[in-house]
C-alpha cells in the first residue's frame, strides 16, 4: 500500500489514473503534446468543454505539475500551456492507451460509430 496526498494506493499506476481522471484531461494532454498551445485555441479544439470545466481541469492538471503555464505581461492577457517535463514523460503512455482503444473498438466493429480520427 501506498499512501500519497492523504490518499492510499494499492499501486503507483493508481496514482497516474487519478491524475489523467477527469472528463477533458486526456484530450487537453494530448493537445498540449503536439505542442504550447493559448487557452481560446484549446476552447475551439474542445467545443463540448465548457469554461469552466475547461479552466477547472487545466488548473488541477497545473496543480499536479503536469502542465506549465505562462502569462504574458500583455494586453489582454495571454496564456499559454504547454506539457511540464512530467507532462512529456507521460505523452507517450497517452499514445499507447490511444492505440490501445482503436485495438479495442475493433474488436466490436458492429458496435463502433467514428470519425476517421484515431488520437483525440
Amino acid at each position: 500500500m501506498i499512501t500519497f496526498r492523504d490518499k492510499t494506493y494499492r499501486c503507483t499506476s493508481e496514482i497516474v489514473l487519478s491524475l489523467v481522471s477527469g472528463k477533458w484531461k486526456i484530450a487537453i494532454l494530448n493537445e498540449l503534446a503536439k505542442g504550447p498551445i493559448r487557452y481560446n485555441e484549446l476552447r475551439r479544439l474542445l467545443p463540448d468543454a465548457t469554461q469552466r470545466m475547461l479552466t477547472m481541469q487545466l488548473r488541477m492538471l497545473e496543480s499536479d505539475g503536469l502542465i506549465s503555464r505562462k502569462v504574458y505581461p500583455v494586453s489582454p492577457p495571454k496564456v499559454e500551456y504547454d506539457l511540464s517535463e512530467l507532462g512529456k514523460q507521460l505523452a507517450p503512455m497517452l499514445l499507447v492507451l490511444c492505440d490501445f482503444g482503436t485495438t479495442y473498438i475493433e474488436s466490436y466493429p458492429d458496435e463502433v460509430s467514428r470519425t476517421n480520427q484515431k488520437h483525440a
